[in-house]
């Protein structure tokens, strides 16, 4: 498998949740495009900028980012340090959990993250299934 976080780990990221019938499902009705913001720590040396359109259970459009101000603002901003991510990605920390006590930082509408913990779950779930190597 691609390594974490890099080009080729998010193009096959991108082909999961869009081959993904169970997540298509889940996500038939979300509405939103998000950035994730990857703060150094651990093996990571520099800030990784990631940004996914999301739509109605499918990945529209998805690319790393060298400076924020590339785009508009978009729906959803999740931040936090590489170790925080890897914890999730690996299970050690539910992702619900990580938002709710800041480990995983989100700016947006929070309501609407958390009327749809289903999907935030089997995105989450997507993310593990193709992620197994880390920096």
């Amino acid at each position: 498998m691609a390594v974490f976080p890099s080009e080729e780990w998010l193009t096959t990221f991108v082909d999961k949740l869009n081959s993904d019938q169970h997540y298509a499902q889940m996500a038939q009705n979300w509405e939103g495009d998000m950035n994730f913001i990857i703060l150094p720590s651990g093996k990571l040396a520099e800030q990784v900028n990631i940004y996914l359109d999301l739509w109605h259970g499918k990945c529209r459009e998805a690319y790393m980012m060298d400076n924020l101000d590339q785009q508009k603002p978009p729906v959803f901003t999740l931040q936090a340090t590489y170790d925080n991510y890897v914890r999730i990605i690996k299970g050690e920390i539910d992702p619900m959990q990580a938002m709710l006590t800041r480990k995983l930082n989100v700016k947006g509408n929070m309501a609407y993250m958390l009327r749809n913990v289903s999907v935030v779950l089997d995105f989450v779930r997507c993310l593990r299934e193709v992620t197994d190597t880390f920096q």
